[in-house]
């Protein structure tokens, strides 16, 4: 095995804090809508605000999620206003008082849209509180996460079967059409949801220590490694009906890469020490096999392969490439094998050739290598915001940190 260069990761580790501040500091500048209230619902490619486009929760979360952590990690003054202005923003446009959880989109005044309940969505509501409320110590904002996790455990979960079920109409009734985009399946199970679900009741259970909580995360986990990871290939399941047959038609790098290092973060937080161990096996394996099969010639990570054929969708999407960074470090913290910290060092230097716009600021969706002249992936919107990338810096700095200064 290799010795690292510790230079190096000093390196990285500087220039994810570089990274990071400019992170906060485009999100902060761009974001604001002061006309109608929150936040731009889209935002283009070159810049341009797109001032009538609706406003999604998925978006509207993972801001509430990424000013509150930002204020915590970085102790900047104007991203803890902007998570303020965030949680207000989600109480009085997206928290349905009438059959609770929160409504899936609004137009750019606030006026309801859709008001279907995702359970996807929901997850990242729970996220997203339970982090202001570690910033803020705001009570509201703890008992609607704990709200939140109780309709989830009563509407969503199949106590006979396990896992949770994707989406609901607005009155919590099913529904036929359960996809969370239109490019997913219509199964009534998913790992993506799954995963979601499993990073909300860990930021949760982190901050209230919540036994029922921590059950809940426990079942969860227990649900990833007997029927969402396929322990012959070590990839994950993606879509599954209600008594988990798979009808996954790809295998998803960034998902495999993500889901091991939340899965490994959820342990940390449960401590629960024989779930550890029968988990951790499973976190390095899923590393494993994506250092193994899923990094291309240009050191970026693949977005899938097609199971039936074998084909490679070889576009580097900027949410993978983040996730790897995160994923391939913890990977080498828990075994020392350097060829995880050479991936590192790579994807990097392919992000900030290839993602990062020194121009107009943020990354790409796409990475330059993959856009034609019609590109048109907008820079902030219902599905982008700076929770992959931003969590990604933040999450790299923490274990760098633990590394090499012990804290």
């Amino acid at each position: 095995m290799a010795v690292v260069n510790k230079a190096m990761l000093q390196e990285l580790n500087t220039e994810f804090n570089t990274e990071l501040l400019a992170i906060v500091n485009w999100w902060c500048d761009n974001s604001v809508d002061e006309d109608n209230g929150g936040f731009f619902g889209q935002i283009e490619t070159d810049g341009t605000v797109v001032g009538s486009a609706n406003k999604g929760i998925i978006l509207n979360t993972r801001l509430l999620w990424f000013f509150s952590e930002a204020a915590l990690f970085t102790k900047d003054t104007q991203a803890a206003t902007l998570a303020k202005r965030s949680f207000h923003y989600l109480m009085d446009k997206f928290d349905d008082a009438e059959f609770g959880g929160f409504v899936w989109e609004v137009d750019c005044l606030g006026n309801l849209v859709d008001g279907k309940k995702q359970t996807y969505a929901q997850s990242f509501a729970i996220y997203a509180l339970s982090a202001f409320y570690q910033l803020t110590g705001d009570e509201l904002a703890l008992e609607k996460a704990m709200e939140t996790f109780s309709l989830l455990e009563e509407k969503t979960y199949e106590p006979m079967r396990g896992g949770y079920l994707e989406a609901f109409s607005r009155s919590w009734q099913e529904i036929h059409d359960m996809r969370l985009s239109e490019k997913d399946a219509n199964l009534p199970k998913t790992m993506n949801t799954h995963l979601h679900v499993l990073e909300a009741y860990t930021n949760l259970f982190k901050v209230t220590k919540d036994e029922v909580v921590g059950a809940a995360l426990k079942r969860l986990l227990d649900n990833f490694q007997s029927s969402i990871v396929d322990h012959s290939t070590y990839h994950l399941r993606l879509f599954m009906c209600r008594n988990w047959g798979d009808h996954s038609e790809a295998h998803s790098y960034g998902h495999d890469i993500e889901a091991s290092w939340l899965l490994h973060k959820s342990l940390v937080v449960l401590a629960h020490p024989k779930t550890t161990s029968k988990l951790t096996p499973t976190v390095l394996q899923l590393a494993e096999t994506c250092l193994k099969e899923g990094i291309g010639t240009e050191r970026q990570v693949y977005d899938e392969i097609d199971i039936k054929t074998g084909h490679v969708n070889q576009a580097s999407c900027w949410w993978v490439q983040a996730e790897a960074i995160v994923g391939f470090l913890t990977a080498y913290e828990l075994t020392g094998d350097s060829s995880y910290i050479d991936a590192v060092a790579g994807i990097w230097s392919f992000i900030k050739k290839h993602h990062l716009d020194t121009d107009k600021g943020e990354w790409h969706w796409l990475s330059t290598l993959d856009q034609d002249d019609n590109y048109s992936e907008y820079k902030a919107g219902f599905w982008k915001g700076p929770y992959h990338n931003g969590r990604a810096m933040m999450e790299s700095i923490k274990i760098l940190n633990r590394i090499y200064l012990g804290s």
